[in-house]
């Protein structure tokens, strides 16, 4: 401003010679040109008046990993010591020295990120940023540059199958999804999803609050809390209904029309997407709620939502940035990962789009992504393909998404479609398996499933590992327990058996494996030979069963050096 009142005397502008005017306008410029520029550097713009600021250190803290519950709830502390997960750096808070300073610099500070060590702040004055921008803490932001140094390099550069649910189920319509998966059997045994805590990450939760299907949750005060990461401090149970049909798909109770895959979890509500618009600043959100989902003590993050292109083009991901590793979201949901939670995602629906590929946080190697299959389990037109782009088998599992039974605000039950519903299924039916194997840990769960999955040995870029049955996971997991009763050479299960059988290896055999059933009379009632596959670790009799009369039989398994006899009964 010195610059126009040059003439102490006369100190208005069309006193000064024109030609000084003219230099000291180009200074003008030239210095909010490098001003715009340091700013740039230092901030990334996450959304219109919002920027994420990342910090050089943690100093002044005064949290330690030796006393964890200052920052973290008892549960979370004890997700970690169930298994063997120690406290460290990145569980630390973000120093609040330097959120005080953001704060007295005139910034609002919507949220922080511990993992990541940043904060994401609003600021409608540009001065604001120009104080904050000289402050020894925060670190030099080069997102911005270096993803234009990017684009300009690059510039320059069927069958059908039928499943039979159990006539005493009350799943109503929606017994199919939950069918597939043997997940009516986990139900029958009481495995419900008791005891476990579900964090549900998503665009707004409207009519959840009141609508019957979810009577049951909120008597039994199994909704833990609600926030938005959107906007702090405002209700969820608004903006939109996507995740309150996400909900029903897991939690849902309403007999005879929809039985929701863990009907007795406990739930916390995080809305992280403002579905009017889309912003990098999304995943930011979804950083800063599944940071609260840890330290709350969530055992399971759910996430039918996904990162590709954006409103601000400057901001896209391309599909070489789907390795897990360069998305901070996917860094994140990896993360989440090592602190005990099995972060379930949504592959995308892109399927059938120019993107096509799996989106972000589904790249991340530690998180389970699921795609959709329709009901006759050919896959989704829509479902997004995988591999990620560093060649990982994405996604992992599959389950119904199209043609599936959720809940409506108009208080109907009705097909919905998209990978936002097959998520949410293999959600629940997990949250079943580990309360059946409480003591196993997040990966060993995730592991679990995909073993269990009809195309385990033979994966591809659509299915991935294929279809779970989460009734061979839970045989899985005991197989893997000290002291487990299921320590034979092979294991036959369930025995008794109807219509369902399960030979299960406990060493993984190679060879072809051949099956003969006898009746008590000696007669041969049933042959089949399963050829070679390397790692084999079961087969599924299923169909083939069906007819064969109730009573006693033997069957004789064999494979490679393995021969093995047992009684079984069929009722």
């Amino acid at each position: 401003m010195k610059l126009i009142f040059l003439d102490h005397q006369q100190n208005r502008p069309e006193n000064v010679p024109k030609v000084i005017r003219l230099v000291a306008g180009c200074w003008l410029i030239l210095i909010f040109s490098l001003t715009r520029l340091t700013a740039q550097e230092v901030f990334e713009l996450t959304a219109p008046g919002k920027y994420l600021i990342s910090f050089t250190d943690k100093l002044n803290s005064p949290f330690s990993p030796d006393n964890p519950a200052e920052f973290l709830s008892q549960k979370a502390i004890e997700r970690r010591q169930r298994q063997g997960i120690p406290i460290v750096y990145n569980d630390l808070p973000v120093s609040q020295v330097y959120i005080d300073s953001l704060k007295s610099a005139g910034a609002r500070v919507l949220h922080t990120s511990r993992w990541l060590n940043t904060a994401t702040i609003q600021v409608s004055d540009s001065l604001v940023l120009n104080r904050i921008s000289e402050f020894s803490f925060v670190r030099k932001n080069t997102t911005v540059l270096n993803r234009q140094r990017y684009l300009a390099r690059k510039k320059a550069a069927s069958g059908t199958k039928e499943v039979h649910a159990p006539a005493s189920l009350e799943y109503g319509a929606s017994w199919l999804q939950t069918a597939i998966h043997h997940g009516q059997y986990m139900h029958a045994h009481g495995f419900t999803g008791k005891g476990i805590t579900i964090a549900v990450l998503d665009a707004g939760f409207s009519e959840a609050d009141r609508l019957p299907v979810f009577s049951n949750i909120w008597e039994d005060g199994r909704i833990l809390g609600t926030r938005s990461y959107v906007l702090p401090g405002e209700s969820v149970f608004g903006h939109s209904t996507h995740g309150m049909s996400v909900l029903s798909v897991i939690g849902g109770w309403q007999p005879g029309e929809l039985v929701g895959a863990a009907p007795d979890a406990y739930f916390w509500l995080l809305r992280t997407e403002d579905a009017s618009s889309e912003f990098i600043i999304e995943e930011d959100n979804w950083i800063a709620a599944a940071e609260f989902a840890d330290s709350a003590g969530a055992d399971i993050i759910n996430t039918s939502l996904g990162y590709s292109l954006f409103d601000n083009q400057d901001q896209n991901h391309d599909y070489s940035d789907m390795d897990g590793n360069t998305t901070r979201v996917s860094r994140a949901a990896d993360i989440a990962a090592s602190k005990g939670i099995l972060v379930v995602v949504s592959a995308g629906n892109e399927g059938n789009s120019a993107w096509k590929y799996i989106t972000a946080p589904g790249d991340a190697d530690s998180v389970l992504t699921v795609g959709a299959v329709d009901p006759y389990l050919d896959v989704a037109e829509f479902s997004s393909r995988g591999p990620s782009s560093d060649n990982q088998v994405k996604p992992e599992v599959m389950a119904i998404g199209k043609g599936i039974y959720v809940a409506r605000p108009d208080e109907t039950i009705r097909p919905g479609s998209g990978t936002s519903y097959s998520a949410p299924l293999i959600t629940g039916l997990a949250a079943c398996l580990w309360q059946a194997n409480r003591e196993a840990s997040a990966m060993e769960i995730r592991q679990a499933i995909c073993e269990s999955a009809d195309r385990y040995n033979q994966p591809d870029d659509e299915f991935g590992y294929g279809i779970p049955d989460f009734n061979l996971a839970n045989i899985l997991l005991q197989m893997e327990q000290e002291n487990s009763p299921v320590d034979k050479a092979v294991t036959l299960f369930p025995n008794p058996f109807n219509s369902l059988l399960y030979v299960v290896f406990k060493n993984n055999t190679s060879a072809p494996v051949d099956i003969s059933l006898y009746d008590i009379s000696g007669k041969e009632m049933l042959h089949t030979l399963y050829p070679q596959v390397d790692g084999r670790n079961y087969v599924k009799l299923e169909g083939e069963l069906a007819g064969l009369p109730r009573g006693a039989y033997i069957i004789r398994i064999r494979s490679g050096e393995l021969s093995e006899n047992c009684k079984l009964f069929k009722f």
